[in-house]
């Protein structure tokens, strides 16, 4: 037993491990989320974790002799602020840290699992053919105006990307309707919507990003929710961002009138 996943919500977490059991490595998942079925038919064993139990995982793991350590999947920002979910490790963790934003908290406990003898490992190595490639990916082409809406919002997105509190925009008209912070994508999505039924949503990676524990992903419930919100195009980092379930997302792009494109930045 020596790889151990991380797995947060989302499809990204069953990939992974799908792919680790095609290859004779099934993983020990600490599964950060209440539903797991699914990750438990590729995996050696499951441990729930249902709050941040850093100092019980990282036992757990050294008994079990993990070696290797990924992380994938949503876990939500906002449990920093819930310390009835955090273990005595976990709370002091929190609380040293002199800024809080999702690259500083994610860096201070991956160092933690580093320093306690675990090398974590990325896995886009085994998810390559998920990378987005550059230009048309799925749907339709986007308009003009859709274009014109994407290169606002990628100039957007470089500034604001770099302060590490989220990786998309969503534009319209050349306005910023929303902007991702610690809700995450999906709830972004749905926010724009009280304010615009229509516009374009970019989202990228934060320039030296570690890509080990923390990659955009999106997939066909993006794209549902973009259709909930009057989203019609959207514009992702290509070879930086994952695109889960290519064939059902290809699917639904294509039936919601979605333009997708990767840029190349």
């Amino acid at each position: 037993m020596s790889v151990a996943l991380v797995a947060g919500e989302g499809s990204l977490p069953e990939e992974i491990a799908s792919r680790l059991a095609a290859r004779g490595e099934k993983p020990v998942v600490y599964a950060l989320r209440e539903d797991y079925g699914s990750l438990a038919e590729c995996a050696e064993t499951v441990v729930p974790v249902l709050k941040a139990e850093l100092g019980a995982s990282l036992e757990d793991m050294a008994f079990r002799g993990v070696k290797r350590v990924m992380f994938a999947g949503y876990v939500p920002k906002t449990m920093i602020f819930r310390p009835e979910l955090l273990d005595k490790m976990a709370k002091r963790l929190v609380e040293n840290l002199e800024n809080r934003d999702d690259h500083s908290l994610l860096s201070s406990i991956v160092s933690v699992f580093e320093m306690a003898g675990f090398e974590v490992t990325g896995y886009t190595d085994i998810l390559s053919d998920l990378l987005a490639p550059v230009g048309f990916i799925a749907g339709r082409e986007p308009s003009e105006a859709e274009f014109g809406d994407v290169a606002y919002g990628v100039e957007i997105a470089k500034t604001i990307v770099p302060l590490s509190f989220g990786q998309s925009v969503i534009v319209h008209r050349r306005s910023v309707v929303a902007v991702e912070a610690m809700e995450g994508t999906d709830a972004a999505i749905l926010r724009s919507a009280a304010l615009c039924k229509s516009g374009v949503l970019v989202k990228i990676i934060k320039p030296g990003q570690d890509t080990r524990f923390d990659i955009p992903v999106v997939g066909p419930k993006t794209l549902h929710l973009m259709k909930r919100a009057g989203l019609l195009c959207l514009a992702v980092q290509a070879g930086k961002t994952l695109v889960m379930s290519p064939d059902e997302f290809a699917a639904s792009a294509g039936e919601f009138g979605i333009a997708v494109v990767g840029i190349d930045l």
